[in-house]
């Protein structure tokens, strides 16, 4: 087992390869494929695509920076291939300094933190490497495929044979032809389903046909003949979706991996968590087993001597070679994330980091300092965040256009920067890469636009790419979706989007006397200034407010807020016009409040002043018959709150359940034992939490504020119908 033999430290190791050189060299996402037991890269627009024969290996890098190195194995993978995959990750472990945190991942079973890297859903296609498939970006319009989306939070999207007896009437599928991207609702399948499928059908069409593909929207039963010829009749519904739970909600066992008697013993250390931080001596290595929850955790002590770290490699193997999913994590002291440490009841960090708009790090650096976003150091300075696509510094040239009437109409040069939720944008950012001129047209769409600026914005794309000979990388972006490159575009100030309205001299700009500006710098660095409505429940102690009426200029500083979010607030004053008055949480003067309509509750959690832990978002559904519990992966938004369900949110010192208003009885019955449940098994030991339960259109302050301008009217139109009609 060549596999076993590299975690036996049998095999002599090369600490080098050429494709290191660029490993973690800046924030964000690198993707390796084992072709003929080499490393070769996948380009950034297939990120997210994998082969069933093939083995990965991934590297994220953080701001911090930090580093998590994944190897995934398809199921159809040679046992060659899972070797060299590890072999290669415990190179780059070893070339990083060993700070990394690794992660076996086996396709169908991959970690919440694999799966939040590909929030649009992951897509699994036949074949490999050995059959001749290459990772190559082509427009080929001859490809044709049949994919199965399945999941709600973790979408994923399986390719299956391009016949009618591949469907069934309760999922959504994607009938991909090329030049005509197809997608096909099942009658049983829900709203929420289909438009995850949707999104990345829309993905598809982006990345992968350059934007060329058209997109067809179909309901069972509606289907042109020529797709797949007539169709028979197909199965009522699919298997039941991958079973799912709270996270690491169970029970673990502690068992420590030494040597120190003269031969290698594994011996268990606690029984069933929660354990204590004093357990985990620095000269051992242990390992935690949540077996029942297809979870294996490796703890390398600072002061273990290598044997033992060798020796809990192999154990930890073994472990996961046991249980029904496995999932391996290997973890150095200090690279501690959230899922290990809550098996602990009194886990404490060094240098803690704090404030939910601070990185929380891990890694060799355990205290970051928040600096503003610069993309004139985006290079040389580590901390800089960069997260995906961030394909140069940002000092190219821009141009920006508003879609009027159907035509692209400049934008004034000195007012790039400012989005308007009115208008739909066409933003295109030459530079130079290699000595050759690289485009990127970003289409950025306003939650306020017409359907007929919508539709006019896809149309001028394609009439500027084509202009261009096809080269550009379209990007679309709806209005706070915006990615970390196109905020570096404004030369470090930050990105302000308007509430509503329009910036065109022909329409009409409706502003409100009473402005109020919710500043937020991100994990990656990027700020953003958005408009929200002038009401003193929209404060949040974490980040800066501005706040302009006929009679006052305010800048508040909130008790979590950071330097750089007040640097930011000096850029919407000065558009705003006037002389600010500062003011700190907790000192405002009555005509503070009175502007804002009076003093009311806002998001002020104890959370927010010494934020150690994320917090967490989950979907209570029934869909498949039984109550499941699924973690949302990855950061999440406003619209990963499913309306058809009831949400979690764990904020670690209080539980939320938001019910959505299309949600069914045993939903909403279920909900309440479903939280009380998750706490009593919480690893950590929590007890007792209070836990609110919350109606869709109700949502107090101390739930909207864990999110970013929050939106009260999201919901007054369906997001699927939102998009259906742009086809």
């Amino acid at each position: 087992d060549f596999e076993q033999q590299i975690l036996e430290g049998e095999t002599d190791i090369m600490v080098s390869h050429k494709e290191f050189a660029t490993a973690g060299k800046k924030p964000g996402l690198q993707v390796w494929r084992i072709e003929k037991m080499d490393l070769k890269p996948v380009p950034e627009a297939l990120h997210g695509s994998f082969y069933t024969g093939d083995a990965y290996l991934l590297l994220y890098t953080t701001a911090a920076p930090s580093y998590f190195i994944h190897m995934w194995i398809g199921e159809e993978c040679s046992q060659d291939e899972s070797g060299a995959a590890a072999v290669f990750a415990m190179q780059m472990d070893d070339h990083l300094g060993g700070g990394p945190v690794q992660f076996r991942e086996v396709q169908d079973n991959e970690s919440k933190i694999f799966i939040g890297y590909f929030k649009k859903g992951i897509k699994y296609q036949k074949g490999g490497v050995a059959s001749g498939f290459q990772h190559v970006v082509t427009n080929d319009a001859n490809v044709k495929r049949l994919l199965h989306v399945k999941g709600r939070r973790a979408i994923r999207a399986t390719e299956q044979d391009l016949a009618w007896s591949s469907f069934n009437m309760g999922d959504c599928f994607i009938i991909d032809l090329g030049q005509n991207i197809y997608v096909w609702y099942g009658s049983k399948s829900n709203r929420y389903e289909r438009l995850k499928a949707t999104e990345l059908a829309i993905d598809i069409r982006d990345n992968e046909r350059r934007g060329r593909g058209t997109m067809h929207l179909i309901d069972e039963g509606e289907e042109p003949a020529e797709t797949l010829g007539p169709k028979p009749a197909i199965a009522p519904c699919g298997s039941d979706d991958d079973k799912v739970d709270a996270g690491n909600k169970k029970k673990g066992s502690l068992y420590m991996i030494s040597d120190a008697s003269g031969n290698m013993k594994v011996s268990c250390v606690a029984e069933s968590s929660p354990f204590k931080q004093a357990m985990l001596s620095p000269e051992e290595c242990y390992i935690v087993d949540n077996g029942v929850d297809g979870s294996i955790f490796v703890w390398k002590g600072p002061k273990a001597n290598p044997s033992e770290r060798k020796a809990a490699l192999s154990a930890g193997d073994a472990f996961h070679r046991m249980t029904p999913l496995p999932q391996i994590q290997v973890i150095p002291a200090g690279g501690e994330m959230t899922l290990f440490k809550q098996f602990f009841c009194d886990w404490k960090d060094k240098d803690e980091t704090t404030g939910v708009t601070k990185p929380y790090t891990i890694g060799r650096i355990a205290k970051v300092p928040q600096i503003p976003f610069d993309a004139a150091t985006l290079h040389t300075n580590k901390t800089m965040a960069a997260h995906h696509g961030m394909v140069d510094d940002g000092k190219g040239k821009v141009q920006i256009w508003r879609v009027e009437k159907g035509a692209k109409a400049p934008v004034d040069p000195s007012t790039y920067g400012h989005f308007y939720g009115g208008d739909c944008y066409l933003i295109l950012y030459s530079y130079n890469l290699g000595g050759r001129e690289k485009h990127i047209i970003y289409t950025w769409q306003g939650l306020k636009c017409t359907q007929d600026e919508l539709t006019a914005s896809a149309y001028l794309t394609v009439l500027l790419d084509d202009s261009m000979g096809g080269s550009p990388l379209q990007v679309r972006v709806t209005q706070g979706q915006e990615p970390p490159h196109l905020v570096s575009l404004f030369r470090g100030k930050p990105m302000i989007i308007h509430l509503g309205g329009t910036s065109s001299k022909s329409g009409h700009s409706e502003t409100a006397s009473t402005r109020l500006f919710h500043i937020r710098q991100s994990t990656s660095g990027a700020t953003r200034a958005v408009e929200v409505e002038a009401s003193s429940s929209n404060l949040n102690s974490n980040d800066v407010f501005v706040l302009k009426s006929p009679k006052v200029l305010y800048i508040w500083r909130g008790t979590g807020a950071t330097d750089e979010e007040m640097e930011a607030s000096k850029h919407v004053v000065g558009f705003l016009g006037g002389t600010p008055s500062q003011v700190q949480e907790g000192k405002e003067p009555a005509d503070f409040w009175s502007a804002l309509g009076g003093k009311k509750e806002y998001q002020t959690s104890t959370g927010l002043k010494k934020m150690v832990k994320p917090p967490r978002l989950f979907g209570c559904s029934n869909k498949t018959g039984t109550i499941l519990v699924e973690e949302v992966p990855g950061d999440f938004t406003q619209s990963d709150l499913a309306t058809d369900d009831v949400m979690l949110l764990d904020t670690w010192d209080q539980i939320f359940l938001w019910v959505g208003k299309d949600a069914n009885d045993e939903e909403r019955k279920e909900a309440p034992r479903i939280a009380k449940d998750y706490v009593n098994t919480d690893p950590s030991g929590r007890k007792g939490l209070p836990i609110t339960t919350i109606q869709q259109g109700e949502e107090p302050s101390t739930f909207t504020g864990w999110f970013h301008a929050w939106d009260p009217k999201m919901w007054e139109t369906d997001p699927l119908e939102r998009i259906r009609k742009r086809f």
